[in-house]
């Protein structure tokens, strides 16, 4: 039966490895929404392309740099909340200050008279706050 076993194969039973604790429901949700919150910067930023693509006149510099920075906190997001899904604790406290920085968004927001967004905005970075200092969230980082 030679051939039947893959070579670098550890043998006919696979290794068994010992799993941590599952995460818990509040991380879990928290890595949730900062992806649904990724996606959203992601479309606002395929959007900001299409419009320079499509502008006029424009001040190219100041367009790219908006459309950059958009780009870039999708992928700040993103990854925050693959490293806080891979447990890693130094995620948590950058993950916290953009979640922070939607308050005053909202409130300029509300401000502005567009209070049927700002609201949510505000509740969205005091709810992702929360999840990511909950007790459950901290236990599983590793900061008890």
């Amino acid at each position: 039966m030679g051939g039947t076993v893959p070579l670098g194969s550890p043998g006919i039973v696979a290794r068994v490895t010992i799993d941590s604790a599952p995460l818990p429901v509040t991380l879990r949700w928290a890595v949730r929404l900062l992806w649904a919150e990724a996606a959203v910067v992601g479309l606002l930023a395929a959007w900001l392309v299409w419009a320079d693509l499509t502008a006029t006149t424009t001040d190219l510099a100041s367009a790219l740099l908006v459309t950059a920075f958009a780009a870039g906190a999708a992928v700040v997001l993103w990854a925050l909340g693959r490293a806080l899904l891979r447990r890693k604790a130094g995620a948590r406290a950058p993950a916290i200050v953009l979640q922070l920085m939607l308050l005053p968004i909202g409130w300029f927001m509300i401000q502005a008279g567009l209070g049927w967004l700002g609201v949510p905005l505000m509740a969205l970075g005091l709810g992702v706050g929360w999840l990511l200092v909950s007790p459950p969230t901290t236990r599983a980082l590793g900061f008890e």
